[in-house]
């Protein structure tokens, strides 16, 4: 099997990328950057300009499964001009992989697009639990982007292509994600959580995370599944997890929810909207999950390192 990926080289794609070759699967990737075409071992890379709505047709060649992890970083200063770009990164680049099979009229081999979503399609909430089924809509800017994001998306199934959108939560690893965000001040005793500290966090390990996409692709997963954890947790219970793994003391209060957004503004939406967020879909579908529980995952990430 081959699969066609984009942000092959970001922090989801690099592991990706290893454990597909891992599993025997070929890739073929695509970069901006001519430079970078021969960039992964045993990969094989593809031009594309999503501006300019510019692809190198040949890399859907032999590929079943394109998986789309493509976007500008969220955790970047939200100016006017920033929002424009979490935006057109995701819309821009899904519209080009449609536009460019369009092209092909038929003749290629691609079945199945499984794309990356965010659990930021869901409303804040405190008390319930949302999954797969929970109305949404675009009442912040984040919502916006995700709707707009999955329905670009579901422009593939007009070719007949399966679309399978893995809504995905806080991703834990020991370089990227909202780890290396939270380590450095934690590691100085620092750490403390946002707002009121009761805010759902729905994480998932790294490795489970492209488990995930592996079983989506390898079983043919069509629709929409929560990418995360069976047992989310506060966000004062994950910063005392943190602080436990790095053998650290948690003894800062959080931080008042006016102080957090008179300094970032409206991205202040990223820590302190509050998603629990429901795993039974993906459970019922048969993965398992290696990491299930907060502290033995963080555990785990610095035990690795």
């Amino acid at each position: 099997m081959k699969l066609l990926i984009t942000g092959a080289t970001g922090f989801v794609g690099k592991e990706l990328v290893k454990k597909a070759q891992a599993s025997g699967l070929e890739i073929h990737f695509l970069t901006t950057q001519q430079s970078k075409i021969n960039s992964i071992d045993y990969a094989k890379g593809f031009n594309w300009n999503p501006a300019r709505q510019e692809i190198d047709t040949s890399c859907f060649e032999g590929v079943s499964t394109i998986v789309h992890l493509a976007g500008a970083t969220i955790s970047k200063r939200w100016t006017t001009a920033y929002k424009k770009t979490i935006l057109s990164s995701r819309i821009q680049t899904t519209k080009l992989l449609f536009n460019g099979l369009n092209e092909l009229e038929g003749d290629h081999n691609v079945t199945q697009l499984v794309t990356a979503s965010a659990i930021g399609v869901y409303p804040s909430d405190f008390h319930q639990t949302v999954d797969e089924k929970t109305q949404v809509a675009p009442n912040s800017f984040m919502e916006k982007v995700v709707i707009d994001w999955e329905q670009e998306s579901d422009s593939f199934k007009t070719l007949g292509v399966k679309v399978n959108k893995l809504r995905i939560g806080l991703v834990l690893a020991a370089h990227g994600g909202v780890v290396a965000t939270l380590k450095v001040p934690t590691l100085f005793g620092l750490g403390a959580a946002f707002g009121n500290g009761k805010q759902g966090q729905s994480w998932i390990h790294l490795s489970d995370l492209v488990s995930l996409f592996l079983y989506a692709i390898d079983r043919q997963w069509e629709g929409t599944f929560n990418a995360v954890a069976p047992n989310p947790v506060s966000q004062s219970r994950f910063i005392s997890a943190l602080a436990k793994s790095l053998k650290r003391p948690h003894i800062f209060p959080p931080l008042p929810k006016f102080l957090i957004q008179l300094l970032v503004g409206e991205m202040s939406s990223l820590v302190l909207d509050s998603h629990w967020v429901s795993a039974q879909k993906v459970l019922d579908n048969g993965f398992v999950f290696e990491h299930e529980k907060i502290n033995s995952a963080l555990e785990s990430i610095f035990n690795e390192k």
